[in-house]
């Protein structure tokens, strides 16, 4: 059986698609650093010094939609874009988990 085919990617300029994956690529770091949900300091450590080149590359992105004149970003399309790259399960793991009782 094969897997639910996924909806399409809306329709993206190409800096708004580098904003999306630079921004996915930045929130798996941040989640393989979140002392609540890591387990492994060397995993952190090495999210930690990957950092600092995927920021630079949003950053880049953003310069470029802004250079080129887009100076709005369009929320509902952008969202949609990063729930069909599986955005919910991977902002997930910046937060913390809930409390546990007791």
């Amino acid at each position: 059986m094969l897997p639910p085919e996924l909806p399409p990617l809306p329709a993206l300029t190409r800096a708004e698609g580098a904003f999306v994956d630079s921004y996915l690529q930045v929130v798996d770091l941040l989640g393989r650093m979140n002392p609540a949900r890591g387990t492994d300091t060397y995993a952190a450590l090495r999210a930690a010094q990957a950092l600092p080149a995927r920021a630079a590359e949003l950053r880049d992105a953003l310069t470029t939609m802004h250079a080129r004149g887009e100076t709005e970003l369009h929320g509902a399309t952008l969202t949609r874009a990063v729930r069909v790259l599986d955005g919910e399960r991977r902002t997930a793991r910046v937060t913390l988990p809930p409390e546990q009782p007791g």
